[in-house]
């Protein structure tokens, strides 16, 4: 059996990595968001939703299910196995993105109209090319994260952001400085996800390289894929139709009002997408710890050890709270600061939807770890129900909620919908897996409580001395993460086991004195 990462180790490295894509994508987004204005970003977004929702199709549950199942396999030391289930994968990934790549290049203009921006059309066609490169890149993916090597899956990510940050801001500039639309512009701008996918592409194929034909005993590898991978696919496949669907009940639902023109219409919702990648920005750091988990829990659990896959269970929770928690307090208190430093000339109510959905950022957090978790476990289709669920409440929040509330409906309903899935989802499994939730949750709330006084009243304070919002804006985040580190020092909610799981842990624990 190869020498594998340690669990903390891959979460590790890909949370660097996110944070890298994160700057990445905020030197990205941010000004790209600016140049097109409100309602060339919804174009944008609309096309970036429907892209995302036949992405996920093809690729989100079988990458997992490859994940877990080359973990079992390595820990038996059958390569013979292993080789059997990329190869399956990898032909399985081709024939789902050359689907869904054909369905968004012919359907742009019908799926376009059917979300109700007809100007959406060219964007849509120029993601298309991506997700058939994508669906192939994520066989290698799937197999290097089941050997607990999370390198390539980084790398990759880096490549991806680089491409679309080069190509699509050189794009945007060019067609707005020769006179072309918003459309087109928009186009431009989504061209770079595409052109950074083949690159990734070709870097995941001379990086990593599955076992060579060998002799052993082979298992049906396709059938066993699609077992685990089908619900797990169903699963997150509920998110992006829930994007979609959000989509269209919005538009339809500001529509419904009759106050609107269509152009303040794409304006609102150009609005709630600029704040919801400031509302993605904490889940994209718990994302890098449910890869990683998922091939830890698998490893321990088909060496029989229950009580070492339940302690990887517990660490990864607890560290959902410690990162989820302060993080979208800090969203919230901050909401208005955040938004007009960001971006300047954004429609007056993005402040309101940031504060609201800096409390659901949490909650989409708790989702994405407790959803990796029963997956390990072997429960892949407890997530399909639980999301299913959550699903609907959004749905129906945002259908009744838009007409009445205007643009603030459907960041309400986002929290009801995740409240659901999580509250569903921590009694499972506490029933299957014997989980409770950590006894330093209360400690956490408190410190969060803190934290997020200390950064509202700490901006106040320091914008009298200094009269500049960015200004004040750091200096509040950097008083902020301050007083939470100390209080989680003083508050003990760190332990040595917590420390263990990470390289030179032990040392760290002596420093702080941690028992």
């Amino acid at each position: 059996m190869r020498k594998r990462q340690t669990f903390l180790q891959g979460a590790a490295i890909l949370a660097v990595t996110a944070a890298l894509v994160k700057v990445l994508g905020a030197i990205y987004k941010i000004p790209l968001g600016n140049l097109l204005g409100d309602d060339g970003f919804a174009h944008f977004s609309v096309s970036y939703h429907i892209y995302t929702l036949l992405l996920t199709a093809s690729v989100a549950g079988l990458p997992t299910a490859l994940s877990r199942l080359i973990a079992k396999a390595d820990t038996e030391g059958s390569n013979a196995e292993m080789r059997s289930l990329f190869c399956s994968a990898r032909n399985a990934f081709l024939v789902l993105g050359i689907l869904a790549t054909t369905v968004m290049w012919f359907g742009a203009e019908q799926l376009s109209v059917w979300m109700g921006d007809a100007d959406a059309a060219l964007s849509i066609k120029a993601l298309a090319p991506s997700i058939v490169l994508v669906c192939l890149m994520s066989a290698y993916r799937g197999y290097s994260q089941g050997l607990s090597d999370m390198i390539p899956t980084s790398v990759t990510q880096v490549i991806e952001t680089l491409g679309k940050l080069i190509i699509g801001m050189t794009a945007v500039w060019w067609l707005t400085s020769n006179g072309y639309g918003l459309p087109e512009a928009s186009a431009g701008a989504i061209f770079g996800v595409t052109f950074g996918s083949v690159i990734a592409f070709l870097y995941m194929v001379i990086k990593v390289k599955p076992p060579q034909k060998t002799e052993g005993k082979r298992r049906s590898s396709l059938g066993r894929l699609l077992t685990i991978g089908i619900p797990i696919t169903l699963a997150a496949c509920v998110l992006s139709i829930l994007a979609v669907v959000d989509d269209k009940l919005v538009l339809n639902g500001l529509q419904s009002i009759g106050v609107y023109t269509t152009e303040q219409v794409m304006e609102r919702y150009g609005a709630f997408s600029k704040v919801q990648t400031l509302f993605n920005i904490p889940s994209s750091f718990i994302v890098p710890l449910t890869i990683s988990v998922i091939p830890a829990i698998v490893s321990r659990l088909t060496s029989g050890n229950k009580s070492a896959a339940k302690s990887v269970t517990e660490t990864a929770l607890k560290l959902t709270f410690l990162l989820g928690l302060p993080a979208g307090v800090g969203l919230s208190v901050l909401s208005t600061q955040i938004v007009n430093v960001i971006y300047p000339q954004i429609h007056y109510e993005a402040a309101t939807l940031l504060m609201i959905l800096g409390i659901a950022s949490f909650f989409s957090c708790l989702t994405l770890v407790t959803n990796a978790v029963l997956q390990a476990y072997g429960y892949e289709r407890v997530p399909m129900i639980t999301m299913l669920f959550g699903g609907v409440t959004n749905a129906a929040i945002t259908y009744f909620t838009t007409p009445i509330l205007d643009i603030r409906g459907v960041a309400i309903a986002t929290i009801a919908g995740y409240v659901v899935i999580c509250a569903l989802n921590l009694v499972i499994l506490r029933i299957k897996a014997d989980f409770h939730i950590p006894a330093s949750f209360l400690k956490l709330l408190f410190a969060s409580a803190v934290m997020g006084a200390a950064a509202y009243f700490g901006y106040y304070a320091i914008e009298r001395v200094i009269p500049r919002t960015i200004i004040a804006l750091g200096g509040a985040i950097i008083l902020a993460v301050i007083v939470y580190c100390a209080l989680v020092l003083a508050l003990k909610i760190i332990t040595r086991q917590d420390l263990s799981f990470i390289p030179k842990g032990e040392k760290f624990a002596k420093i702080l004195r941690l028992k």
